[in-house]
């Protein structure tokens, strides 16, 4: 199977979407935007050996391909709309891409993403996923918007990646059934997009938690000017699993092990029955865990009241 037969075979099989003026197969595509919107645009690239392990399952490698890209759209209250992948395999397989392509297709399906172009050569298992979504005119959700006495709320659960990489690597033991929820959570991160759409309206700033909590924070606190308190101990993870792990291990997973894939955002406290309201309504947990301040920096508090100094606050590509 040669380059042009995978394209045809395996990427060009989407459903027309009106604003694609022209998709796959050509030198560009064309997109037609909506009045009224702003554009966001995001790309992330994941390498076999850095982000995931080189024997993953093809289906499992294209859901997390693609969901970590949505996951930046949810984090600014976007609708996801296009995607372009560029991808180096080592071979055409086509059991391997069979697998891959089905998996990637319904979940851009699941999100209402098209695929409209990208590229591909021979290689050691690099992706790189570049994603555009579109929201009204001035209403994204920024890391500069927090605001004095806001809230700091995060959805879904913390921590269970981090824990099933460090099961993979040996550094932890954990029970076969905890392990199994954690590989899914790392597998499979489910992007928030519901919810970060539905709180374009009242929140003030987001941030996906992709590379430790700490760390994410952090960028929302320097962007915006001010300082937070974050309440560790009522972070939301898996209760077996902090019940399986000494309490300085779990607090580093959920704190700075990174690969949650969930939002952390700010909004007014009078807010607080509108943010449950939608959290509900998208089927997202979310959990208040924190307060912006007029202080410098980040403040990580444990339940009784005892600050919590980490040595590391998330991860880095280059440290």
């Amino acid at each position: 199977m040669t380059e042009f037969d995978f394209i045809r075979r395996y990427l060009q099989r989407q459903q027309p979407d009106r604003d694609v003026v022209l998709g796959i197969g050509d030198d560009a595509a064309i997109v037609r935007p909506r009045a009224g919107t702003d554009w966001c645009f995001s790309s992330d690239m994941l390498l076999a050996g850095r982000h995931f392990f080189a024997d993953v399952a093809p289906a499992d490698l294209a859901h997390k391909v693609l969901a970590v890209n949505l996951s930046d759209m949810a984090a600014m209250g976007a609708a996801p709309r296009w995607v372009l992948l560029s991808a180096a395999l080592p071979q055409l397989d086509e059991a391997w891409l069979q697998a891959f392509c089905d998996s990637l297709f319904a979940l851009a399906a699941q999100f209402g993403v098209t695929l409209i172009g990208g590229d591909t050569t021979r290689g050691d298992y690099v992706f790189s996923v570049t994603i555009a979504g579109e929201l009204p005119q001035g209403m994204a959700l920024r890391r500069d918007a927090a605001q004095l006495g806001d809230d700091i709320w995060v959805s879904g659960r913390l921590g269970l990646a981090a824990a099933a990489l460090n099961r993979h690597w040996q550094t932890v033991q954990l029970p076969q059934e905890v392990f199994a929820q954690c590989e899914r959570a790392r597998l499979r991160p489910q992007p928030r997009v519901a919810l970060g759409r539905a709180l374009l309206p009242f929140a003030h700033a987001a941030q996906d938690v992709s590379d430790g909590l700490a760390q994410d924070i952090g960028h929302i606190l320097k962007a915006s000017g001010v300082g937070a308190e974050l309440w560790v101990d009522a972070l939301p993870s898996l209760p077996d699993l902090r019940a399986c792990l000494p309490l300085e291990r779990w607090r580093e997973f959920v704190l700075a092990g990174g690969d949650d894939y969930e939002l952390v955002f700010t909004a007014a406290p009078a807010d607080r029955a509108r943010v449950l309201a939608v959290a509900e309504q998208s089927a997202t947990a979310v959990t208040r865990v924190g307060r912006i301040n007029n202080t410098s920096g980040l403040r990580m508090v444990a339940a009784d009241g005892g600050e919590i100094i980490l040595t590391s606050l998330g991860f880095d590509h280059f440290g």
